[in-house]
C-alpha cells in the first residue's frame, strides 16, 4: 500500500486550481436618477452584461435598479457609473412601515419616493436609570384605581 499512496500524490489535483469561489446570490439596489427611456434602457443593458447576473429591475419612478444574481455589489455600481450616472449609490431606503419611528432627525427625506424613509439609527425612548423604579412601574403608579378623579400628574 505504500507505493499505491506514493503514486495517488501524484495523481491528484488540488481543490484551488479546478474550482474558483463562487459569489453568493444576493439582490443589489442601486439608486439611479432616470430621465428617458434611453437611460433607463443604457443603465438595464449595462447591468444584464454582466456575468452572473439573472434578472434585472428597472423602476424609474423610484430611482431604482433591482439587481439579482451572483454578483459583487461594488462591480454593478461601477457598471452603472460607467453608463454616466455618476450620482450613483447603494439604496439608502427602507419602507415606511417597517420603521420604529419615521419621523426621527435624519430618517424623513423629502427625496424619498412615496412610503420609504432614510435608513438612519432610529430614536427610541432614553431607558430608565438603575436606582429607578422600571419605567412601567412609573407609569401605573400615576393613576389610582381607586380613585378615578385622582391623579398626580396635575
Amino acid at each position: 500500500m505504500g507505493a499505491l499512496d506514493y503514486l495517488s500524490n501524484f495523481c491528484t489535483v488540488t481543490s484551488t486550481s479546478i474550482r474558483t469561489k463562487r459569489k453568493p446570490m444576493q439582490t443589489v439596489e442601486i439608486k439611479v436618477k432616470m430621465d428617458c427611456d434611453g437611460c433607463e434602457r443604457r443603465v438595464r443593458n449595462a447591468v444584464t452584461s454582466l456575468k452572473g447576473v439573472k434578472s434585472v429591475e428597472v423602476e424609474r419612478m423610484k430611482s431604482r435598479v433591482i439587481v439579482s444574481g451572483y454578483v459583487d455589489p461594488n462591480k454593478v455600481l461601477k457598471r452603472i457609473k460607467s453608463t454616466g450616472k455618476t450620482r450613483a449609490k447603494f439604496w439608502p431606503y427602507v419602507e415606511q412601515h417597517l420603521v420604529y419611528y419615521p419621523y426621527a432627525t435624519g430618517a424623513y427625506d423629502r427625496k424619498a419616493p412615496s412610503g420609504y424613509v432614510r435608513n438612519v439609527v432610529q430614536a427610541f425612548p432614553a431607558a430608565p436609570s438603575s436606582n429607578d423604579a422600571p419605567a412601567e412601574e412609573n407609569f401605573v403608579s400615576l393613576f389610582s384605581d381607586d380613585n378615578v378623579y385622582a391623579c398626580s400628574i396635575m
